[in-house]
């Protein structure tokens, strides 16, 4: 049986996952129409991006499962009209980019690697020696497939890591809080701070003066989750005032950053534009076909949403 799968996450991505798609799906057994122009009423599934084509699921009334190719689903979750099962986006692919770029800057704040590259003045300074990794508190705010998968990376660099989740975790070489005593336990001890934490209400301008003001004066923040994470009049004083040391950030409210922002100029700010990671089609296209081969057999999705979490 033929099984109907409409592309509703852009043209231009059709063209980045038109045949990694049809290659997975016929890995795995599928005979899939895949297509940009399927009529509502015939669809089976609905592969999604937020800035896609479609913002009314009310018509897709045999669509089996919303599957999205983003990581977040802050911009879909509250969708009144989508009753079917939405799947966020697992990929092997943007979990082994947000490793490499987490692991990264991580490692250029531990090692004071600016001072160098920007300060080359003439003047030797043989005595600023960082500490060892495992003298180096990191803390990690979510502990979901991504947060995990960094507090892991990072621990196994021997970095002396700490992790926060909405609901407990155990996670072997992590020390795992939950709660808001929890998360006050993570940001006393963070020296290096890294949000990976989905967006909900819950967690938007988490990171505020109040939370800021909790953490070691000169403590780092590496933000690749999501912008409003961030109370930015917070975090531009706290840079000010010598509180937070640097702030690297890849996610803003506002993207692209507007020119006029303060925060490309700030001297403790780096601004990397959005590049954390990006879902691969090769690896992404494996996940849609297996949640869609699931949804055949009449077996649980993977990664299904939890609507009242909000991921």
């Amino acid at each position: 049986m033929t099984v109907n799968v409409l592309f509703a996450a852009g043209e231009t991505r059709w063209e980045q996952y038109r045949a990694p798609l049809d290659e997975a799906f016929a890995e795995a057994g599928i005979d899939a129409d895949l297509s940009l122009n399927h009529p509502p009423d015939t669809v089976d599934y609905i592969v999604f991006a937020p800035n896609g084509p479609i913002d009314d699921f009310t018509p897709y009334t045999r669509t089996k499962a919303v599957l999205n190719l983003w990581a977040g689903v802050e911009k879909i979750v509250g969708s009144r009209t989508l009753t079917q099962p939405l799947c966020r986006m697992v990929d092997s692919g943007l979990e082994e980019g947000m490793i490499e770029w987490v692991t990264g800057h991580v490692l250029r704040h531990h090692l004071g690697i600016d001072a160098h590259i920007n300060g080359q003045d003439g003047v030797w300074r043989n005595g600023i020696i960082p500490p060892l990794a495992r003298d180096r508190r990191v803390g990690v705010l979510g502990l979901g497939a991504l947060g995990r998968a960094c507090a892991e990376a990072l621990a196994a660099l021997r970095f002396d890591v700490a992790g926060w989740s909405r609901s407990q975790k155990d996670i072997p070489g992590i020390a795992c809080h939950s709660g808001d005593d929890g998360l006050s336990a993570v940001l006393e001890r963070a020296e290096i701070l890294v949000l990976l934490m989905p967006l909900t209400p819950h967690t938007e301008n988490v990171i505020d003066a109040g939370t800021l003001a909790r953490m070691p004066r000169g403590a780092m923040i590496v933000n690749p989750a999501r912008g409003p994470l961030i109370d930015d009049d917070a975090l531009l004083a706290a840079l000010d005032s010598g509180q937070i040391g640097h702030a690297t950030l890849d996610v803003f409210r506002d993207e692209p950053l507007p020119p006029e922002h303060p925060y490309w100029a700030h001297p403790r700010v780096t601004v990397t534009p959005h590049i954390a990671s990006e879902t691969r089609p090769a690896s992404a296209a494996r996940v849609i076909a297996e949640n869609v081969r699931r949804g055949e057999a009449g077996e649980s999705f993977l990664f299904e949403v939890d609507r009242d979490a909000g991921y």
